[in-house]
């Protein structure tokens, strides 16, 4: 995927932020510039643990299959970490159990696997990587602007330092950059600089669904739930508003989630949260020859930290490749570009989606034979390719978001909608047939397009179930954006 060229002898790359997007990036910027600085505001653990700027740590994260392949091939070896790190290998068909509109899906055997894991260890994982990188410097400190030529070229930042210790105070400097990449998370400035140049900054899109969830760690033993690594109950528009999802991660660690949408929020308080848990759809969350229930894991495990809460969950897209006019030098990448409802688990797989997509549009460049610096027209070309990177793992986020009337923001199209009462067919009839819940477990974790939904063979699959149901209810389907048939 990667190429050894740089761009120009004694170059340099600024990245602002930290976290994954911009570790990854870095990594990518490495193989095309001489140097390139990180500079993130957080003192960085040395170990798997939780920091200020990532508050949605404590909670349950999925790393989807894409993100771990990408990751495999930056990283040759990455898995092989996650395995010695204590990650679960396990099979998504096989040791997770769905718990979907129609009740429990099948469990089955497939070659479809991926390691269970905390977010907390995939971000060092990865830092050490880059830490190893003798390319790559990290400094701490907070970005306080840009920099720019005659040109208004973007050529680095302001920036202070924060010293170790808290009586010390540092003074504003500069740091001069070739290209300088905001990863700075929802937060990004980059807005208000743009502003401050006098630039139009991007319109916006939001969509806040108002979800949010509590999280609780245990102590995992295998008798608890045997037979699963994991499972998950999915809230049902109109009414049905409360999920839960559990996972077996490294460390013989257990991570409960409790969420709700539409205000309907789960508490964070011992009592209140395991009655949360009684009131889901269904608790059950072993198959059915080994019944298992929610409230007993509660009850059962032993508790080794808090109850978490959180509730930002809004979607946001700043639409930078709309812009007509855009500074060269600076492009936005990670959160600071789109950021979703991270109770779907795509962030960490879009970012390493990002990071391809950064390695594509510098390859391009580089194999059209340009050197110059800055880069004319690179950002704006960039930041159109970033936004059709992000496009599915949106439509996915916001179509789920959009099942609820209290959503706030934005507008469904009429293809999504239709592509969304699509998709609910598909896990409807997933529920019963292990081929199409495969398929939808592929597309979930951004390994085939949603357009995988439309091959023939698939279509018809599904338009003969829902054909039965129709016919065995004796009535047209219901006018809902989904038929239930609970």
């Amino acid at each position: 995927m990667y190429a050894d060229s740089d761009i120009k002898n004694q170059t340099q790359a600024i990245v602002i932020g930290g976290s994954i997007a911009g570790l990854l990036a870095a990594q990518t910027l490495s193989r095309y510039f001489h140097q390139v600085i990180i500079i993130e505001r957080d003192r960085l653990p040395n170990q798997p643990e939780s920091r200020h700027g990532v508050p949605q740590s404590q909670h349950l994260h999925a790393f989807l299959k894409q993100g771990q392949n990408i990751l495999e091939e930056i990283f040759p070896g990455f898995k092989g970490e996650l395995t010695a790190a204590g990650a679960p290998l396990v099979d998504v068909t096989k040791d997770f159990q769905w718990f979907g509109w129609r009740g429990l899906h099948l469990q089955f055997s497939s070659d479809f696997t991926i390691h269970l894991c905390s977010r907390n260890l995939v971000e060092h994982l990865i830092r050490r990587r880059v830490e190893a990188n003798p390319q790559v410097k990290f400094v701490r400190g907070i970005v306080t602007g840009l920099l720019t030529d005659s040109q208004e070229n973007i050529t680095g930042v302001k920036w202070r330092v924060i010293p170790d210790k808290e009586q010390e105070t540092s003074n504003e400097t500069e740091q001069a950059a070739n290209l300088v990449v905001d990863a700075s998370g929802r937060n990004s400035q980059t807005p208000k600089w743009l502003t401050a140049m006098g630039y139009v900054p991007p319109k916006e899109t939001k969509i806040n669904p108002f979800l949010g969830y509590a999280t609780r760690w245990y102590e995992y033993k295998e008798s608890l739930c045997p037979g699963v690594k994991g499972a998950m109950t999915l809230s049902q528009a109109p009414d049905k508003k409360r999920s839960a999802v559990w996972l077996v991660v490294e460390g013989n660690r257990l991570v409960i989630t409790l969420a709700g949408i539409a205000k309907d929020y789960p508490p964070t308080d011992e009592a209140g949260f395991l009655e949360f848990a009684k009131s889901l759809r269904s608790q059950q969350i072993a198959p059915v020859g080994v019944p298992r229930y929610l409230d007993e894991l509660i009850a059962d495990a032993q508790p080794i930290s808090p109850i978490y809460g959180y509730k930002n969950t809004e979607n946001c897209r700043r639409h930078y490749e709309k812009l007509t006019k855009f500074p060269d030098g600076l492009i936005v990448m990670g959160d600071a570009f789109c950021c979703f409802n991270p109770v779907y688990g795509q962030g960490m797989t879009v970012a390493a989606l990002e990071a391809v997509t950064l390695d594509q549009c510098l390859q391009k460049y580089v194999s059209q034979g340009a050197n110059s610096i800055p880069m004319p027209g690179f950002s704006r070309t960039f930041h159109r390719k970033l936004s059709k990177t992000v496009d599915v793992p949106w439509m996915m986020a916001t179509g789920e978001d959009f099942r609820w009337q209290s959503t706030e923001g934005g507008k469904q199209s009429f293809i999504e909608r239709i592509m969304q009462s699509y998709s609910d067919q598909i896990l409807l009839t997933g529920a019963e047939n292990p081929e199409i819940h495969q398929l939808f477990i592929e597309v979930f974790h951004l390994v085939e397009p949603p357009t995988a939904f439309f091959h023939p063979h698939v279509v018809l699959t599904v338009a003969k179930r829902w054909l039965r149901d129709v016919f065995a209810h004796k009535s047209q389907p219901s006018p809902q954006r989904f038929p239930s048939f609970e």
